[in-house]
């Protein structure tokens, strides 16, 4: 699926678009996403700053669906757990950017390459408009190769295990 049109049905799957979480870009290649959420009264808590829940949530599928895109079919990729750290209250419009490079997938390749499962981590950050932290969310993912895409000696060693 090209990178415009999957940006374009994300952004109405209900989790996202009713807490007014939406992605403005993908690159081509998946491995660029910004996602933003603007400050609206559906999403303000009590004290009128932006929901933490909707921060979080603002985060969360990027990774694993980065991953999904880049590795392919031959792996299998979930989100496994997060922490967020709330540095400071969000008052306005906020944005995320999540980016994979060559040097972490070739790593994630290479760690998963005998069948065993990677646990890599990634961090993003949550800024306001001013370009000011408003919450550090790191997200640990499970990488492992299916086993179909292994070869008959990884299979073997992995059952052996």
């Amino acid at each position: 699926m090209k990178a415009s049109t999957f940006r374009r049905l994300v952004n109405l799957w209900p989790p996202l678009f009713f807490s007014g979480i939406s992605v403005t870009r993908i690159s081509d290649d998946f491995r660029e996403i910004d996602v933003c959420m603007k400050l609206r009264w559906y999403n303000r808590n009590y004290v009128g700053t932006q929901f933490g829940g909707s921060l979080f949530a603002m985060t969360d599928p990027w990774y694993m669906l980065m991953l999904m895109h880049n590795l392919g079919n031959d792996y299998y990729v979930w989100d496994k757990q997060a922490d967020i750290d709330f540095i400071a209250p969000g008052r306005s419009h906020v944005t995320a950017h999540f980016h994979l490079d060559d040097t972490i997938l070739r790593e994630i390749r290479e760690h998963t390459a005998d069948g065993q499962k990677y646990l890599p981590i990634f961090t993003v950050s949550i800024l306001d408009q001013e370009q000011n932290l408003i919450a550090r969310v790191e997200r640990r993912l499970y990488v492992r190769k299916k086993p179909r895409a292994r070869t008959s000696e990884e299979r073997q060693a992995d059952e052996n295990s």
